[in-house]
């Protein structure tokens, strides 16, 4: 029995955001409940030198986005990075969310030794399909989300395990 890459894709790639979406609901929820100034949240960092919450919801958003255009085939489309809100958070997970969806899965299967080129900083990366869902794709997906669940739970949300993994089992 061989592994579609739709569904080890697109699942996990749905799940996470899907779950960050609820964080992110929660945080708004608990700012307007609490009285804090939104902003204090999506500039909060866990330390100086990492980036603010709403800069790790961004690129949990381009790397789930990247990722299912890339494995089939397209140019993945540029969301620009002006988010100065929780709603406007919430927003791009929601347009992130509906272009993983546009996908089938005959886009995507057999993509696991498409050649896929990753432009970086300073240099492009070069791996087969199932190596950039495995050793870039979705470990930084779960890094930006659980950073982001950290942010929030480090600014006194109440969250737990169960608001990260969703409904399992």
């Amino acid at each position: 029995m061989s592994l579609s890459m739709y569904v080890i894709t697109v699942s996990p790639i749905i799940r996470s955001l899907t779950q960050l979406r609820q964080i992110l609901e929660k945080a708004s929820d608990y700012a307007e409940v609490k009285k804090i100034d939104p902003s204090v949240l999506i500039n909060a960092r866990l330390y100086p030198d990492m980036y603010p919450l709403k800069r790790q919801v961004q690129i949990a958003s381009d790397v789930a986005k990247g990722a299912v255009s890339r494995l089939a085939g397209q140019e993945p489309p540029k969301f620009d990075d002006v988010e100065n809100s929780l709603l406007e958070l919430i927003e791009r997970v929601d347009k992130t969310l509906a272009h993983i969806h546009s996908f089938t899965a005959e886009q995507i299967d057999g993509a696991e030794a498409n050649t896929i080129l990753l432009p970086r900083h300073d240099r492009t990366s070069t791996f087969t399909g199932l190596t950039y869902l495995t050793d870039f794709v979705l470990p930084n997906i779960y890094f930006h989300v659980t950073i982001t669940y950290a942010i929030l739970r480090h600014n006194g949300l109440e969250i737990g395990k169960n608001d990260y993994l969703g409904d399992v089992g």
